[in-house]
């Protein structure tokens, strides 16, 4: 940086491109998403919540090597989440990106979300169940709105989880205690409740319409669209054992979401890159990439693409520190690479140097290499 008595840069790099740091918007730190063996999945969600932590502990020095400087955890039961948080604020954090997590997602009981959540009915009302996780050290609140596609069925088949009538007392509950809503939520009902609510943004919102995304700008919620998980399903179809016309539901269910993605850029919604990493299929890291070159792939220009995943979301999120921007001023929390990354996001999965708080970090993770 030239500083008021400097005339000279430290560096002459015409061949390299500076991003901010890449901020990944949802992401599960306490699910390994490269493990792809149902049963092995299956073993590991039983495992201790220190042995879970341990394992998240160590994906996160890999991410920061990979140019993911900042991660939205979307949850978990264990508190995994929070206490990497809790090392974040510390002083002795060492190599891990900024992050923040709303611990427990909340749902109903016997609805879907048991193991990433806790049940409201656990906790007394809505607004009690909020303020235990503002007091647990919920950086923001996440609601389970729904549940997940049927993918035999290609829609979502049952009735929203939180109705009309109290996701706006959440979201109002959330607001007053200075915390943000990121909302679970697919099928076109749902959305329309999470409109109605007013919430912060729409995490996946499959079945979304055109319409709807037109009232998400004028109410500046934001969409959170997670193509990945979706479309590991499609690819690898016939390895997880689904049927042809399930394939057809999974491929007309991307193309669908691909069509609104289109949509949202046109209308001028604010669109956030998330993988939902650690789901199955979607490794931390290198999911990441994945969305990105799905996003790019749907039709939303490659600048727009990583703007998604830096510059967009840093001024919407609340994060508590200053991300994905590139200004006087900023944190040092940046990428250098000479790939063309400009020409398309595939390139990201390229060598990077990365800066971070004045820390320089070079070398490549491995995709093969276990544990993300």
């Amino acid at each position: 940086m030239v500083g008021a008595d400097r005339t000279e840069p430290d560096l002459h790099l015409p061949h390299h491109t500076a991003l901010p740091g890449l901020i990944e918007a949802h992401a599960h730190l306490f699910l390994e998403g490269g493990e792809l063996d149902p049963a092995r999945r299956a073993t590991y969600l039983g495992l201790h919540e220190t042995e879970l932590l341990a394992r998240a502990q160590t994906r996160l020095p890999r991410l920061l090597r990979l140019g993911i400087l900042a991660v939205r955890d979307a949850g978990d039961r264990n508190g995994v989440g929070l206490a990497l948080q809790r090392r974040d604020l510390s002083t002795s954090r060492g190599e891990m990106p900024y992050l923040d997590s709303p611990g427990a997602a909340l749902h109903h009981q016997g609805r879907y979300g048991s193991f990433m959540g806790e049940p409201i009915e656990a906790l007394g009302t809505i607004k009690q169940a909020v303020a235990a996780r503002v007091a647990a050290g919920a950086h923001r609140i996440k609601l389970l709105a729904t549940g997940i596609i049927d993918f035999e069925k290609g829609a979502v088949t049952t009735t929203p989880q939180m109705p009309v009538e109290e996701l706006p007392r959440a979201v109002a509950a959330a607001h007053a205690l200075g915390r943000e809503t990121m909302i679970h939520c697919s099928g076109h009902d749902g959305v329309q409740n999470c409109i109605a609510a007013r919430v912060d943004t729409i995490e996946h919102g499959f079945f979304i319409d055109r319409d709807q995304l037109a009232r998400l700008r004028d109410l500046d919620i934001a969409w959170v669209p997670t193509f990945a998980p979706v479309h590991f399903q499609w690819e690898q179809g016939k390895a997880l054992g689904w049927s042809e016309p399930v394939r057809a539901n999974l491929r007309r269910i991307l193309d669908d979401h691909a069509a609104r993605l289109r949509d949202a850029a046109e209308l001028g919604v604010r669109v956030f890159a998330g993988s939902d990493a650690g789901s199955h299929g979607v490794p931390h890291g290198y999911g990441f990439f994945t969305e990105l070159e799905l996003m790019e792939a749907a039709g939303l220009p490659t600048l727009q693409t990583l703007r998604s995943a830096t510059g967009a979301s840093a001024g919407r999120l609340g994060l508590r520190e200053g991300q994905g921007r590139l200004r006087i001023g900023a944190r040092s929390r940046f990428l250098l690479t000479e790939a063309p990354v400009l020409e398309g996001v595939r390139h990201l999965r390229q060598p990077v140097t990365v800066v971070f708080d004045h820390a320089v970090f070079s070398g490549r993770d491995l995709a093969s290499k276990p544990g993300l």
